[in-house]
């Protein structure tokens, strides 16, 4: 979370209210008015992002969902959760203790931190490990566990990896066993990648291995 900041819309007295008792003293507190720019440094920066719901016919509520920033949303009372609102722990009800606020932010700055934990950049692609998916611009990939694994491996080495140590540290075989467990699975993988992002060259080969 860049610079440990806390990004506030839709309440510039509840921006007061946090200052004045020094709750989340050491992180940065930052209040917009406009949303769009909100909305963009959060999701560049990963800020924590605290979003004052208006009224029940907010058109925002949809666009800050879809984002990957940890938020938080406080409806200003107390109104029925809509399919939206599958996580419990993104949404709270004013009026409310302050006790309750800090626990939600305490939670979701864990999980944000768990969920960077799991990413690994690779070349022009973010694979996650928590979800299991790589990604790249606005699409993504549902991905199976080996294939998660075989990925993380390819990122752990700077030169081409091969077919026996694939074999011994994805599936724990000999490195003398006859299989086309690897050439199987690399070649489902590219046709995967190739489909989703038409990307016919990132699983490279050579008489080495196999590298990204």
């Amino acid at each position: 979370m860049s610079a440990s900041t806390i990004s506030i819309f839709g309440n510039k007295i509840f921006l007061e209210i946090i200052n004045e008792i020094k709750l989340f003293s050491k992180f940065k507190i930052k209040f917009y008015d406009d949303f769009n720019l909100f909305v963009q440094e959060s999701e560049k920066n990963n800020q924590l992002a605290i979003y004052f719901v208006q009224n029940r016919e907010d058109n925002h509520l949809s666009e800050i969902i879809k984002n990957s920033f940890p938020f938080l949303i406080i409806f200003e009372s107390m109104q029925k959760k809509d399919k939206l609102f599958k996580k419990i722990d993104i949404v709270l009800n004013a009026p409310f203790k302050i006790i309750d606020f800090q626990k939600k932010i305490v939670s979701l700055i864990a999980k944000n931190q768990f969920r960077i934990n799991s990413l690994i950049y690779l070349n022009n692609y973010i694979i996650d490990k928590n979800e299991r998916k790589i990604k790249k611009n606005h699409l993504e990939l549902q991905l199976s566990e080996k294939e998660i694994d075989l990925l993380v491996l390819f990122s752990k080495s700077n030169k081409p990896v091969s077919k026996n140590f694939v074999l011994q540290n994805i599936w724990n075989y000999s490195s003398k066993s006859e299989t086309h467990t690897v050439e199987t699975h690399i070649h489902r993988l590219r046709k995967k990648i190739f489909e989703k992002f038409k990307d016919s060259d990132f699983i490279k080969n050579d008489n080495k291995g196999y590298f990204i």
